[in-house]
């Protein structure tokens, strides 16, 4: 449920802020962003586009504390947000969270589901349906999971796993289960897959002639 691997990144700060200095900077392949958090002034930095985007095809790039290196100095971040632009493969705006690794961070953490193929529902011919694929979580930096995995190899037909049904990590809570508007929201369902009774219906069905005009005058 935790990985050892690092990221590092290297930016640089910059004065120039508003949408030309943005657009001048994504023309240049480079990536406008924003460090904040941890009682410090927030700073708006630049990364370099391809650094960036390389490390976005990795899935515990989005869950993992990140080694952030501006102008000489080491700052350690999580990812809050990422704007791409809507059918273009850029990203055109960064949102970083300085972390303080005594204070209690929240992220969205990926589920894996494992033990499909095993479960008897899905032997039975059931259908595996993810109802829900991320969850939001809350723990010291330090705990944080690369990922929570689900093992729904014991499944049946029909059956269903609901947020308070995952086994989180130590230190680890989620953030639906908190407070008194907790919501235990369901997460993985074995549905029965319906058959298509109108391909057996028309099967039936025989072909029935139609009379034409030239039927109509032989009568």
């Amino acid at each position: 449920m935790s990985s050892k691997q690092s990221f590092e990144l290297h930016a640089v700060k910059r004065a120039d802020i508003g949408k030309g200095a943005s657009r001048r900077l994504r023309h240049a392949g480079k990536l406008p962003a924003i460090i904040y958090g941890a009682g410090e002034t927030p700073q708006s930095v630049t990364f370099e586009h391809k650094d960036v985007r390389k490390a976005t095809e990795n899935e515990a790039f989005f869950s993992h504390i990140l080694t952030v290196h501006v102008d000489g100095k080491v700052q350690k971040a999580v990812i809050k947000d990422m704007q791409r632009h809507p059918y273009k493969p850029i990203i055109m705006h960064m949102d970083l969270l300085r972390i303080n690794m005594n204070e209690a961070i929240t992220m969205n953490i990926p589920l894996h589901f494992i033990g499909a193929d095993a479960a008897p529902g899905v032997k039975d011919g059931g259908m595996v349906s993810h109802l829900v694929t991320s969850v939001e979580i809350s723990c010291l930096p330090a705990k944080l999971p690369e990922y929570i995995a689900l093992d729904i190899s014991k499944l049946g037909l029909n059956d269903m796993v609901h947020l308070s049904d995952i086994t989180l990590p130590e230190g680890v809570t989620l953030t639906e289960l908190e407070g008194d508007d907790k919501n235990d929201l369901p997460v993985v369902h074995i549905t029965v897959q319906k058959v298509k009774e109108e391909t057996e219906a028309s099967a039936e069905v025989e072909a029935v002639p139609v009379v034409g005009e030239e039927g109509n005058e032989e009568k």
